[in-house]
């Protein structure tokens, strides 16, 4: 078993808290000391309660399944000595009412682009065997009810 921390700081200072006029923005720490800025989506809650520029937990739900599945990617193309030279991911999250009548993240879509080099590539089914593996072990998604796709961008092989 494995444990995983973050932490979430925000602080009032001197917001109107109660008047509902403080800002959402806040700060993850995670255990390697990495500080990034959050803030809830101005989606969800209007700039300048919200600060577009940081991420939301939203954004980060979609780049956490898009992350978990290229390391699971990256780790069974070496495997299967497919050398890889750039994986890029342009992943999309809906935001929807689910069956039950509340807002959640219902489809992810991942779309990645894989480029290999060397002497040995694989062919477009081996890449969707290899996609599909990365899928179904990535501890992310088989963490989630959202329903998440998979969608790569194939350009020459």
């Amino acid at each position: 078993m494995a444990q995983y921390t973050a932490e979430v700081l925000w602080q009032r200072g001197e917001q109107d808290f109660l008047g509902n006029r403080y800002s959402r923005r806040h700060v993850l720490r995670f255990d390697s000391g990495v500080e990034v800025p959050g803030s809830s989506s101005p989606h969800v809650v209007p700039v300048p309660m919200s600060d577009a520029s940081a991420v939301d937990p939203e954004e980060a739900f979609v780049a956490s399944l898009s992350s978990c599945h290229m390391l699971w990617f990256l780790s069974i193309a070496a495997r299967r000595a497919f050398c890889v030279e750039r994986y890029f991911d342009a992943a999309v999250g809906v935001m929807a009412k689910n069956a039950a009548g509340k807002m959640a993240m219902t489809v992810v879509t991942l779309r990645p682009e894989v480029t290999f080099s060397g002497e040995r590539l694989p062919t477009r089914e081996q890449l969707d065997q290899m996609h599909h593996e990365a899928h179904e072990e990535c501890f992310i998604a088989n963490s989630v009810k959202t329903e998440v796709r998979c969608e790569p961008v194939y350009g020459e092989l």
